[in-house]
């Protein structure tokens, strides 16, 4: 479900994307597209990552899975119940998929990706009622922030070409 949040919750979701938002950076000084992901549950951090796919060579490192790969030795669980992930971009269907085999509790994303988002910009796998669990979700925490990050690092990269 799409969730209303009240405005504790919204300021808290804001500190962990601002969060989110420096794992981006790192990131980016990676050459890597700025993508940042943070893994809580009872608002303590328990894992984080970003995308990292030119630099593991591994199509599947995106910045949602590496923080989900990281929570799982953390907790020593595959499953990651009552944890909530944020992220800076809406998640692909492959990063949905993997935060649903989880059983993540909910999702909430900056930027909406208009072209693969699958938090309901395009595909809304995260919450189809065909899957066994689903995720509540929280789209646009500070959007504007995150998006804009992502068009200057490819307004930079069309530069250089």
């Amino acid at each position: 479900m799409i969730e209303t949040v009240s405005d504790d919750q919204l300021a808290q979701d804001e500190v962990w994307m601002l969060h989110a938002q420096r794992l981006a950076d790192r990131a980016q000084a990676q050459g890597e597209v700025p993508v940042g992901a943070v893994l809580v549950k009872d608002n303590t951090l328990v894992a984080e990552g970003w995308n990292q796919p030119i630099t593991h060579h591994d199509p599947s490192a995106h910045a949602e899975i590496m923080a989900l790969r990281a929570a799982g030795q953390t907790l020593q669980n595959y499953r990651l119940p009552s944890t909530t992930l944020y992220v800076t971009l809406e998640p692909c269907t492959m990063c949905a998929g993997a935060m649903l085999h989880a059983r993540v509790g909910r999702v909430v994303f900056g930027a909406f990706d208009p072209k693969t988002g699958a938090a309901g910009s395009v595909f809304n796998t995260l919450q189809d009622e065909n899957n066994l669990h689903t995720l509540t979700i929280s789209g646009g925490v500070l959007a504007e922030q995150c998006s804009e990050q992502l068009r200057a690092f490819f307004r930079e990269r069309r530069r250089k070409t």
